[in-house]
């Protein structure tokens, strides 16, 4: 399976972990010239913007801790610039979660972290 693959297959699995758990899915992928969302989905009133990571290994760094502070800052950004087309979304309180899976095969763990991560208002681009 390609690298491509892999994530699609993990972003589909998260998306659907997701939605058993009430969160609607509004996008998926959304890019721009930060970066990328991979998915942006709605839990109650909350705007919530999903970073999938996943790892065969936690024996050097858990997924959850490679989002350093430099792809925070670009996923805020691609945040704002998501919210600024989007006026029905902007008015909406907005957090950053995180979906870990972490394993091999068959044998994965997911961990879901909801607001992972604080970011500064980025609203005035």
């Amino acid at each position: 399976m390609t690298r491509q693959a892999i994530g699609r297959n993990a972003e589909n699995r998260v998306a659907a972990y997701l939605r058993r758990r009430g969160l609607k899915l509004i996008a998926r992928n959304f890019g721009c010239k930060f970066g990328e969302i991979d998915l942006i989905m709605l839990h109650g009133e909350v705007v919530v913007f999903v970073e999938v990571r996943r790892r065969t290994s936690t024996a050097f760094m858990t997924p959850a801790a490679s989002i350093d502070p430099r792809k925070q800052r670009r996923l805020a950004l691609t945040a704002a610039l998501f919210l600024k087309g989007q006026p029905q979304y902007a008015r909406l309180p907005a957090r950053f979660d995180v979906v870990a899976i972490t394993g091999a095969n068959y044998r994965t763990t997911l961990e879901w972290i909801p607001n992972a991560f604080a970011v500064d208002d980025c609203a005035g681009l």
